[in-house]
């Protein structure tokens, strides 16, 4: 891909997430009034699911390559740019109000899949493996595996997050606690679907293009793979996210702004990285360590701000923003 075609499929991947986006929140935002559910559990499940689709594409189609290191990187990455770019974004525009389920499960259990998986890295050390070139998953000699066993785990989180969320919503909804939200626009279920439907394929059809093109770029000006994990391909699958998060926002709709964010840092963690291992293990070194202890202090930060005073003000979201271009040249640098 030239440079122009490559710059002409980043034009219109923007374009296309913009308005997939846009489509999604809204018909998400109604199908959460419809169904009385709190738009919450919709941005934890449904909307961060879609968004998420990008992610589990470039991941698992990276494991069954064997482009081991564009497989972890791109999730790892994505989750620091999800909590610290998109978080952080979303609050400039409106400060992000924070449930205190949130606060006490939701967020909590996201630092939790990222531990696990941290843990299951740290089990698969190889402390011995001959001499690579550059490039490849060894760094000073130790490499870290992610195999089928922690991918099964990883899996087994996932299952259980979905079945607290949609036990969540049934109690919810049986009791009848939805508050209402003359806001939300209803649509009927029929346009309500068109709209997810629609918007799913923009963002993904949109994401694709934008991860294309960047790709493309930053190829020509010999980044490693690693690197174009990290960086451009992690930043192209997380604009969905990005996007949706930031219209939310602009609309008053906050809970659905963070349950997005931290939905889809579960779903990155346990499903995407759980069925790229399934796939193929995955082999990764110590750098993806230490981004992952990074998922986890950043999480916590933003763990620590929505304690305070239940929300995540626009000072915090300059700080998080401020926090991930440091991060950034760190990335380039290190």
């Amino acid at each position: 891909m030239n440079i122009f075609l490559a710059l002409l499929a980043l034009i219109g991947g923007f374009v296309l997430l913009i308005k997939g986006a846009d489509w999604f929140v809204e018909g998400s935002s109604s199908v959460a009034k419809l169904l009385k559910v709190p738009a919450i559990i919709i941005g934890l499940t449904v909307v961060a699911f879609g968004t998420s689709l990008p992610e589990a594409s470039v991941s698992i189609s990276s494991a069954i390559a064997g482009k081991n290191a564009l497989a972890v990187s791109n999730v790892v990455g994505s989750n620091i740019f999800n909590t610290l770019v998109v978080l952080g974004a979303s609050a400039l525009i409106a400060p992000v109000c924070v449930l205190p389920t949130s606060i006490k499960k939701e967020i909590p259990f996201s630092i939790l899949c990222t531990v696990a998986l941290l843990v299951a890295l740290l089990l698969g050390m190889n402390p011995v493996v001959p001499a690579v070139s550059e490039g490849s998953a060894a760094v000073a000699g130790v490499t870290y595996t992610l195999g089928a066993a922690g991918g099964a785990v990883l899996l087994a989180i996932f299952a259980f997050y979905m079945y607290w969320q949609i036990s969540s919503a049934l109690k919810v909804r049986k009791a009848g606690a939805v508050e209402e939200d003359d806001e939300i626009k209803v649509l009927s279920p029929l346009k309500s679907l068109i709209f997810i439907v629609v918007g799913i394929a923009c963002i993904i059809l949109g994401g694709d293009f934008v991860v294309d093109g960047a790709s493309a770029i930053a190829i020509k000006f010999g980044m490693s793979e690693t690197l174009v994990g990290m960086t451009i391909v992690a930043l192209g699958t997380s604009l969905p996210e990005l996007v949706t998060s930031m219209i939310a926002a602009k609309k008053g709709e906050s809970d659905l702004a963070l349950g997005n964010v931290v939905g889809s840092n579960i779903f990155n963690i346990v499903y995407i990285l759980g069925m790229s291992a399934v796939v193929s293990p995955i082999t990764v070194d110590i750098l993806a360590v230490i981004d992952t202890i990074a998922v986890i202090g950043v999480s916590a930060l933003v763990l620590l701000f929505a304690a305070t005073d239940r929300k995540v003000n626009r000072v915090e979201g300059a700080i998080m923003l401020a926090a991930y271009i440091g991060y950034f040249i760190y990335m380039f640098v290190r």
